[in-house]
């Protein structure tokens, strides 16, 4: 299997590579040059979401260090549960918020993180991850790499447009992670990484490496626990559920997407949006366009220009071929309020707000259960007490791993959204004049 380029096609290189370089030189994110072609029963006796990651993944590894380790790597990257949550109304809820930073990102980031340490374990010079975050992405990734050895982590994110527990668990890190609050938005974080991979002096300097869903390390082991529940959906039904993702930077759904194209059960796959709106408006107008990130409840999702809408673009290249792949519906934060007022009696569930934009679209799309439906449980509702705990009238209980970050949060550096401060920040001899 080989990894090329959504900007230059005839560029091709190992998983391996991918994973390294995060970006293509280029400046495009790396796709797979194909897809396997699974069916169910090749899963058969895959019971565990670490047997069908295993099964599933083998084929995009190809030969080397990683294929080797492939089991080793999957164990490492799960270690908790991943439930399938029946709720009644012939929908589910997958629940991806049990490890050890509360949020869906956890998987991506412990696969990516096992295995860049394992590629570098012997190199002559560290690998510096460069990450920006609306929120969880940092905190997972943080976790997954801390004292990882041969490998460091620089986390960007906006002052001010993270919850509270959320900057306490960014900030809750030292040895080889170092966090970084940055006066602007998440698109703001998100293209200073991009210019400091583009930027000559910086390659010169550094070996640079991305954790964000620009890395094709992140959405490959992203796919399995679709595949899993998919699998536990079909085994027990013997039909095809349909997922709705909630979605910002793109990568989640698009994994869904990905694990649906390996031929696992999966229906239809809905987008559910905050009041962000360059999916929408682009499955609407057929143009795309970015846009300034408007602040919402959901506050992960505050994404106007989405990276992963590159890759989309480049497996479903028009507005039509996309619309036959996805729907998208955007929530409103009165949506989101809503949908958490009435999670406790409606669901017997307490949500977080971006779980909520899927259950939100849930009952627009279908509210007559025609169809079996999965809800992406992306974080768990802690993370959020500002915005969950007045609209359900009660507190609600912290997961122990996320109590134990929170304690360590200390103060960070505070910079401008400049190529020139972050190297002030991070101790980088290759200042940018």
């Amino acid at each position: 299997m080989q990894y090329g380029s959504t900007r230059t096609p005839d560029h091709r290189v190992p998983l391996s590579t991918a994973l390294q370089r995060g970006l293509a030189p280029d400046g495009g994110l790396y796709v797979p040059e194909q897809f396997p072609s699974f069916r169910p029963r090749d899963f058969a006796g895959h019971d565990t979401v670490e047997a069908v990651a295993e099964r599933l993944l083998r084929p995009f590894l190809g030969e080397g260090l990683l294929a080797d380790h492939l089991s080793a790597i999957c164990a490492a990257t799960y270690g908790f549960p991943v439930p399938l949550r029946p709720l009644g109304r012939a929908t589910s809820v997958l629940e991806l918020f049990h490890g050890p930073t509360a949020a869906f990102k956890d998987v991506g980031a412990r696969f990516l993180a096992d295995s860049l340490a394992r590629l570098n374990d012997e190199a002559d010079q560290p690998l510096t991850i460069l990450v920006a975050t609306s929120g969880d992405t940092g905190a997972a990734v943080a976790a997954a790499f801390w004292k990882k050895p041969n490998v460091e982590v620089v986390v960007l994110y906006p002052k001010g447009k993270v919850s509270d527990r959320q900057e306490k668990q960014l900030t809750g890190w030292d040895t080889n992670v170092q966090t970084v609050s940055v006066r602007g938005t998440f698109d703001d974080c998100q293209a200073l990484v991009k210019e400091a991979f583009q930027n000559e002096r910086w390659q010169s300097q550094k070996r640079l490496s991305s954790a964000n869903s620009i890395n094709i390390g992140r959405l490959l082991p992203q796919m399995t626990y679709y595949a899993h529940a998919s699998l536990q959906h079909w085994r027990a039904h013997g039909t095809r559920p349909n997922v709705i993702v909630p979605s910002g930077n793109l990568g989640n759904g698009l994994a869904c997407l990905y694990a649906r194209a390996c031929g696992l059960p999966i229906g239809a796959v809905v987008f559910a949006t905050n009041e962000n709106r360059p999916v929408t408006h682009f499955l609407d107008t057929g143009a795309y366009e970015a846009f300034d990130s408007k602040e919402t409840l959901a506050t992960a999702m505050d994404v106007g220009d989405p990276s992963n809408m590159e890759r989309l673009r480049h497996h479903w290249p028009s507005a039509d071929a996309l619309r036959e792949a996805i729907t998208a519906v955007r929530v409103t934060d009165d949506d989101i309020r809503r949908q958490i007022r009435r999670g406790p009696e409606a669901w017997d569930t307490v949500w977080d707000p971006h779980t909520a934009c899927a259950v939100a679209a849930r009952e627009q799309l279908d509210p007559d259960d025609a169809h079996d439906w999965i809800l992406v449980g992306t974080a768990h509702p802690a993370k959020f007490p500002d915005v969950v705990e007045p609209l359900v009238g009660h507190a609600v209980e912290v997961p122990d791993p996320l109590a134990e970050v929170m304690a360590r949060s200390h103060s960070v550096p505070e910079i401008s959204p400049t190529l020139d401060a972050l190297g002030k920040a991070v101790g980088d001899p290759a200042r940018i004049p």
